[in-house]
């Protein structure tokens, strides 16, 4: 933070260096780095996040009760393309933990839905891993 009076000696100029950070179609204002906050930092849940997750569980038990016999029959159900409804089932193998931490807006700085949707491994702590999850003891 920058403070100066200004020529005349009326005002007072206080800089405050900021930047802004689009996620989930909203615009956060984000401190500089080591700058200190006098706001506990905001939950940054991600809208898009949300509903791929959502999605993917959803569609996946709508396949796993037998409501619908196959993907394609998924897929033809929901008139969406079936290559997009299994890149969503892919989110129904997520840890529970990175799960939670995307519903509660608590996943790492940089998680987007286009990292979330890659072909991800099975194994969840290489999914934490891959996806910036600290390390879990």
């Amino acid at each position: 933070m920058n403070a100066r009076l200004s020529e005349d000696g009326k005002t007072i100029i206080i800089r405050i260096p900021y930047r802004f950070k689009r996620t989930g179609g909203r615009k956060q204002i984000i401190a500089p780095e080591g700058a200190e906050s006098a706001f506990l930092p905001a939950a940054r849940q991600d809208d898009a996040l949300v509903r791929a997750v959502v999605r993917g569980h959803r569609w996946q038990g709508m396949l796993d009760t037998g409501q619908v016999a196959s993907v394609q029959e998924l897929a033809a159900k929901e008139n969406i393309d079936p290559s997009y409804l299994a890149r969503h089932l892919r989110l129904a193998t997520l840890a529970p933990d990175i799960v939670e931490a995307v519903l509660f807006g608590e996943q790492p700085e940089g998680l987007t839905l286009g990292k979330l949707m890659v072909a991800l491994p099975m194994a969840w702590e290489e999914q934490r891993v891959l996806l910036g999850f600290p390390e879990r003891g």
